[in-house]
């Protein structure tokens, strides 16, 4: 039993924001679990690039299908070519994200609507267009996964200049607890990561080792943290797992 409690083989799964930082860190986790792993983000090359270093370690698929989720058409042309591929998916983890950093006195309109449309906006729609493929492979003893990619920020007053940024992870959050209310009737099963601090773009203005002397276990996230838990949480390991906000950021939250 214990040798295939966290498994994926088979599982198709779709990761947005996955050419990158936490994103990249998940879909390494998840084809070394043995899933076939679309990818997307705006790049195609950054798409392509990691499909490819994937699949050269041999377990299970990555496959780079770029697309720009901030707008819905390219969410539905997104899925509508999903479509034409695979007759059901079993795992959607919404990880695309943006920040925007200014003064309170000079935050921008644009700064708060481009956060609030990627991080909120985008994964809603993205979630709705692809039900019916997340209800194709679903079941009782197999349910289906919608993981959301929340933050600590969602919880935490320091903003650091990110106004938008906060918001718009509680709204995720949030939207975690609404939809896995909703489609645990149809054996979808929602729940939220909220990561701390993990070496990446959106974090690269951080001083890496003063984050770790911040951090109560003295480190920041590595890869095989997110990976894991999201392994868990999309494996039969998590089948009784739904509408959790998980924190996952070494004890941040409670120092």
């Amino acid at each position: 039993m214990v040798e295939n409690l966290f498994r994926l083989d088979g599982k198709v799964a779709l990761v947005t924001g996955g050419s990158r930082g936490i994103g990249a860190m998940i879909v390494q986790g998840l084809v070394e679990s043995g899933a076939k792993v679309y990818i997307t983000s705006r790049s195609l090359e950054a798409c392509e690039e990691v499909a490819s270093k994937m699949n050269a370690l041999g377990h299970g698929e990555c496959i780079a299908m770029p697309a720009d989720l901030s707008k819905n058409d390219n969410i539905e042309s997104l899925v509508k070519e999903l479509s034409t591929k695979e007759s059901q998916l079993d795992i959607l983890i919404n990880n695309a994200g943006a920040s925007w950093g200014a003064p309170l006195g000079e935050f921008p309109e644009q700064g708060w609507d481009k956060v609030m449309n990627i991080n909120v906006k985008a994964p809603f729609f993205l979630t709705q267009s692809v039900l019916p493929l997340l209800r194709n492979g679903a079941s009782q003893s197999d349910p289906s996964r919608i993981i959301m990619i929340s933050s600590i920020a969602a919880v935490s007053p320091d903003s650091i200049s990110a106004y938008s940024y906060g918001p718009s992870k509680a709204a995720i959050a949030q939207l975690g607890k609404v939809l896995s209310k909703e489609l645990v009737s149809e054996h979808i099963l929602v729940n939220t990561i909220a990561p701390g601090i993990f070496p990446s773009k959106m974090t690269s203005y951080l001083d890496m080792d003063q984050a770790a002397n911040m951090t109560p276990v003295g480190r920041v996230g590595q890869p095989e943290d997110i990976a894991g838990l999201v392994i868990y949480l999309c494996s039969k390991a998590g089948g009784f797992m739904v509408g959790n906000y998980i924190p996952l950021d070494g004890g941040f939250l409670v120092k």
